[in-house]
């Protein structure tokens, strides 16, 4: 039976399209709305809309749904729509009337944004375990290789001297800038929104103090219709999180996948990591960094998705909120998928030294040149144009204007 059960048949079709993905999205949130569903049965017990008795049956059956879930035996029927029907149907079977009861003060739709809010929070910290990982092993490469000097690029061309130290650093530096955003994204997101209804409260008070605590959030979002209106808000603010990770991911596969080239060879991943040509016998491929590359463009992609899917909505809930799910769950399997094949990378990366060193040709030491000159006395313009002379004559830039003849 479905929540909103009326005293008629829903079309199957429509039926079939509104569902969508649900029931096999939600697969995910089960765990997150029972733990919701126990404090909110605690609360209804402490204003005696339950007995003592009903609040442990209810309690112990959420517990037992929860242990079903973890062995993968609770499902969600396409005909439920989501879990929290499910949950709640399995309710009312096992324990009858008192089952029915679960749902007093409370809407599906603050229902599955508390479930959701819950299970971000759990993403979240595994993103920032994967991140903490990933910044590690940037480190043990960087005390590795970190004597290790090798060319400097700007637009894809030698520019100065660098080292492996600098080019590692300069992940490290922007992971540590990541956690940082994310610590700030999950405050944002830590906010407990069951106790809203459909986003404009209950005719009577209800105790939203004790769930937000029962289910250790640090603070309520107060306003009601504020809960409607953050949705995908909020979400967008995880995927530009995420953006900015997968943002760092894609400069480094490039990085790698450039610094990997045969013609350069400063870098290269096992036999293992490759893959080959089913044509060229002498082609190793380095997939796992070009998709590594082309999975922040799928995330960035559902932040935009999302952004536009709750734009020029007006305040209050609506169904188009239900296409929420799909790309923030995409979002975070993504980011923490690509994170842990990064690690795989490093793990077995191999700096090539003296192919390193031996990229480090003179022209990469003409700035050092001109400020050599500098600090001996002349001025900057004059050195710069000094050096500068070596590498374009003038008498070759006069016999180019001229016609090639030197007249």
């Amino acid at each position: 039976m479905k929540l909103w059960q009326k005293e008629y048949k829903l079309d199957r079709a429509v039926e079939a399209f509104t569902v969508g993905e649900d029931y096999l999205l939600d697969q995910r949130l089960v765990k997150y709305d029972c733990i919701a569903s126990i404090a909110h049965a605690e609360m209804l017990a402490n204003m005696g809309i339950l007995s003592s008795k009903e609040r442990i049956s209810i309690v112990d059956e959420l517990n037992h749904i929860i242990r079903l879930w973890e062995k993968r035996k609770f499902f969600i029927r396409k005909s439920d729509e989501d879990c929290h029907t499910a949950i709640e149907n399995h309710l009312t079977r096992t324990l009858g009337e008192t089952g029915k009861k679960i749902h007093t003060f409370r809407s599906r739709n603050d229902q599955v944004t508390t479930a959701l809010r819950l299970y971000y929070k759990d993403a979240l910290l595994e993103i920032k375990e994967s991140m903490l990982k990933t910044k590690g092993a940037f480190v043990f490469f960087r005390e590795q290789h970190r004597e290790i000097g090798f060319p400097g690029f700007n637009h894809t061309r030698k520019a100065m001297p660098s080292t492996i130290e600098m080019w590692i650093g300069a992940f490290i530096d922007s992971m540590r800038d990541n956690l940082q955003l994310l610590d700030s994204v999950f405050y944002l997101i830590d906010q407990s929104p069951l106790g809203s209804g459909s986003g404009y409260g209950f005719p009577q008070n209800v105790d939203r103090l004790f769930t937000s605590e029962r289910m250790k959030f640090q603070k309520i979002q107060e306003n009601p219709l504020y809960v409607q209106n953050s949705r995908g808000k909020f979400e967008s603010a995880i995927l530009n999180l995420l953006s900015f990770i997968m943002m760092d991911v894609n400069k480094m596969a490039s990085d790698l996948i450039f610094f990997s080239l045969p013609e350069f060879n400063f870098m290269e991943l096992p036999n293992e990591y490759l893959t080959g040509s089913s044509m060229m016998p002498h082609i190793k491929n380095p997939d796992i960094l070009e998709i590594l590359r082309a999975n922040y463009h799928r995330v960035l992609s559902n932040e935009f998705n999302i952004k536009s899917l709750v734009s020029q909505l007006i305040s209050g809930y609506h169904r188009d909120f239900q296409l929420i799910k799909g790309p923030i769950f995409e979002g975070l399997d993504i980011t923490s998928g690509s994170l842990n094949a990064l690690q795989l990378v490093f793990k077995r990366l191999k700096v090539n030294k003296e192919a390193c060193e031996s990229g480090l040709s003179p022209e990469l030491f003409s700035t050092e040149r001109v400020y050599n000159l500098v600090m001996s006395g002349m001025p900057f313009r004059d050195a710069y144009h000094s050096i500068a002379r070596e590498y374009f004559p003038i008498d070759s830039q006069i016999k180019r204007y001229n016609g090639g003849n030197g007249n």
